[in-house]
């Protein structure tokens, strides 16, 4: 049986995530939240939030309804906030303005805010409808969802291969697998990443910037090396803009460290892992200490084999070209022997977007401890 205002709260709350969305890029750490004021069965103001700092967006919607929003719905992506923070609280505007009912999609999962925002706005007497398209405002936000609740980033792992799962010739040559469009969505993906991540084999084999090339982009991510014994010397491309790289790394070389730190890069130490390289989840804890909700990882086989071999990893993204490169390529990742198939790690597909002559394809492992 329909329920027509569930339906109308559904329909409000799809433009509300829309307008979350232009966001994408820009609103990091905080999450993406779009907000629509409907009056007498009208739209009559929006809002978006842009940038950590700037007014949420409840606020810029309040403003544009000025005393038009008094008896209004405010359809908002997210519980609004009942702390200060970089801004007010958001639900001392909704009720200085008196508007007659909130619907909002996911409770906030910040525990600052988790239930507080809709005890506040219920105590002032103002009607409240949650969980209205939840699902649609967490995967619009997986980053700040995981980071509050696990304390851990969204890990997306990327990978560039061949139809037969190979990512580079034997000796090394990967340029280019793909063709402009999927490197341009390549970009469009480090944009909206808190953290492009990789190791040192890819900086000294490839030599990559790992920095956005967008027109208009309003940030760089931070860019994250991997580095156990600092082998990429300071002048690789990675570390054009000391400013915003960091790098992990056990190595107690003072003089590797010394012109590092000469540069303006910043250094952090990481403990060793048994088998080689560094201790992962302990660096992806700390990335998520410093705000970081999605991690963007363009690495080799070697580190996304050990990604997704201690299930770190919260999603693949495959772009791949419609060629044959061989058995003596080289593959995704490097992973263990299995003699089994019920041994073999289980995803699950959730887009194919065809972009140019390629494919990109986005999986999710099935037991990812970011569900």
């Amino acid at each position: 049986m329909s329920d027509p205002e569930l339906e109308h709260d559904e329909l409000y709350m799809r433009r509300a995530l829309e307008l979350a969305a232009h966001g994408l890029s820009s609103t990091d750490p905080n999450p993406r939240v779009g907000c629509v004021l409907v009056n007498d069965g009208r739209i009559i103001a929006e809002g978006w939030h842009a940038r950590a700092g700037e007014p949420h967006a409840e606020v810029l919607a309040l403003r544009a309804a000025g005393s038009a929003a008094a008896g209004a719905t405010a359809y908002v992506t997210l519980e609004p906030c009942a702390h200060t923070g970089r801004t007010p609280p958001c639900t001392e505007a909704l009720i200085a303005a008196h508007v007659a009912r909130v619907v909002y999609a996911a409770q906030d999962a910040n525990p600052l805010v988790r239930g507080r925002g809709a005890a506040a706005l219920r105590a002032a007497g103002i009607e409240l409808r949650a969980d209205v398209l939840a699902s649609a405002s967490r995967a619009l936000n997986p980053g700040f969802f995981k980071r509050m609740q696990h304390g851990l980033p969204w890990v997306r792992v990327k990978l560039a291969a061949s139809l037969d799962g190979r990512t580079a010739l034997a000796n090394g040559v990967s340029r280019w697998i793909t063709g402009e469009q999927a490197r341009a969505d390549v970009q469009r993906q480090r944009a909206r990443s808190s953290v492009v991540l990789t190791g040192s084999g890819t900086a000294l084999s490839d030599d990559p910037a790992l920095n956005v090339r967008l027109e208009g982009y309003p940030r760089q991510p931070l860019r994250v090396l991997l580095d156990s014994e600092l082998r990429v010397p300071p002048q690789a491309r990675v570390f054009e803009h000391p400013r915003s790289a960091l790098v992990f790394t056990a190595s107690e070389h003072a003089a590797r460290r010394a012109a590092l730190e000469a540069r303006g890069v910043r250094l952090e130490s990481a403990a060793r892992a048994p088998g080689g390289g560094l201790q992962l989840e302990p660096i992806l804890r700390r990335l998520a200490q410093l705000e970081a909700n999605e991690v963007w990882v363009e690495a080799g086989a070697r580190l996304a084999g050990a990604l997704l071999q201690q299930r770190l990893v919260d999603e693949l993204v495959v772009y791949v070209a419609p060629r044959l490169l061989g058995p003596s390529a080289r593959p995704l990742a490097q992973w263990p022997e299995i003699e089994r198939l019920e041994q073999a790690l289980q995803l699950c597909f959730t887009d194919c977007t065809r972009l140019g002559a390629d494919l990109r394809i986005s999986a999710v492992p099935i037991d990812s401890p970011g569900d």
